[in-house]
């Protein structure tokens, strides 16, 4: 008996001693910190992603094409996913729209619009550069193509065409040749409303055209400086068959409030993805302490806890930066915060309430208030 056993006890005591002779070796730092440099991408490490390509698709917008790690589980086209990238030592989260279906060369693509001051975006359309490691968190969120309908109805604007494209390029893949119109594809009956502010501002302009032009989609393409605001009363005019279709919807929050009032009044299903957060007018701010670090901000009621805190060299857990992620949650022992999408107040009391879990990227200080963080 003994043996048969011994074998299989001396293997996981070899193994351990090698490592720790690895480990000995590469003092202060472990070995998988050395594979990081020359596998960041390999299976087991953390998820990493490596820019290929920064394609541009207008003046302030590109398409970023990244190899993902190994252990990368895949997407539905219309997820989002959170990338990390550092800037001026400063690693920052973001969260973004993946713009196509499943990939044979592997590869996933973001499609960024550089916006005022955005730290992230900025560096992503103008600065980065291919073979810039990045981080990622796997794939995730529920705006996704609905088998269950086939007469559909997108509305757009802006950059919240980027889950829709990906939805549409999955269906009816782009070639050399051509648009693909696939077996898979064939039942659709698809009306794209997309809103942009002029033609040239108009991101995947030339995707949407080729798909019009190839019968995949009938386009509704409306811009500001041509057509005016569109008017959501006007869609039942700009689509005759509005009542039999299924309405997705991305954009800013105007418009998503103002398409949900219009088809709840018509009794029509509405399904939306916002991707930038609609805020209140501002109220009262005050002094923000963080207990650990021992930092203490001073910031407005205007401006979310998270970008005073960074202001102020503090680094902070952040993702999608709109309420949606849940990446920036830290618990308030005290004080309250103000929903700046809302105007909700939410107030811890030590000894009563207990810590309260808040999310820093869309709350503002409403009066001092105590972060655990």
């Amino acid at each position: 008996m003994s043996t048969t056993l011994e074998p299989d006890v001396r293997r996981p005591r070899l193994r351990d001693h090698v490592v720790r002779l690895a480990e000995a070796g590469t003092t202060p730092y472990l070995p998988a910190d050395y594979l990081d440099l020359f596998a960041p991408l390999r299976s087991g490490a953390d998820l990493r992603g490596r820019i290929e390509e920064v394609r541009p698709e207008t003046a302030d917008a590109a398409t970023i094409v990244i190899r993902p790690g190994a252990d990368w589980a895949g997407h539905v086209p219309g997820q989002f996913l959170r990338l990390g990238i550092d800037v001026d030592g400063v690693r920052h989260w973001r969260a973004y729209s993946l713009t196509h279906g499943p990939r044979r060369d592997g590869c996933i693509s973001i499609t960024v619009k550089a916006v005022l001051d955005g730290v992230v975006s900025n560096h992503l359309v103008h600065e980065a550069r291919p073979g810039t490691l990045v981080h990622l968190e796997q794939a995730s969120g529920e705006f996704v193509l609905e088998t269950d309908h086939d007469k559909l109805l997108f509305v757009t604007a802006g950059s919240g065409i980027t889950p829709v494209i990906g939805m549409l390029r999955n269906l009816f893949p782009s070639t050399d040749s051509g648009v693909l119109q696939l077996e898979r594809s064939k039942s659709y009956d698809i009306v794209v409303v997309h809103v942009a502010p002029s033609e040239p501002d108009s991101i995947f302009s030339r995707d949407l055209h080729a798909l019009a032009d190839a019968g995949a989609i009938h386009l509704v393409a409306r811009y500001d400086d041509v057509h005016g605001v569109l008017d959501v009363n006007d869609l039942e005019t700009l689509v005759p068959d509005l009542r039999e279709r299924r309405t997705l919807a991305c954009g800013p929050a105007g418009l998503l409030d103002a398409l949900s009032a219009h088809h709840e009044a018509a009794g029509l299903s509405l399904t939306t993805e916002q991707f930038r957060v609609a805020r209140v007018a501002p109220g009262e701010g005050g002094s923000v302490s963080f207990d650990k670090s021992g930092t203490l901000v001073e910031a407005d009621g205007s401006t979310p806890i998270l970008d005073a805190a960074e202001d102020a060299g503090l680094l902070m857990p952040s993702g999608c930066r709109m309420g949606i992620c849940m990446g920036c949650v830290l618990p308030l022992k005290e004080g309250s915060v103000r929903d700046l999408r809302n105007g909700a107040i939410t107030t811890a009391i030590p000894g009563e309430t207990g810590a309260i879990k808040v999310q820093t990227c869309i709350n503002a200080a409403a009066g001092p208030c105590h972060l655990d963080h």
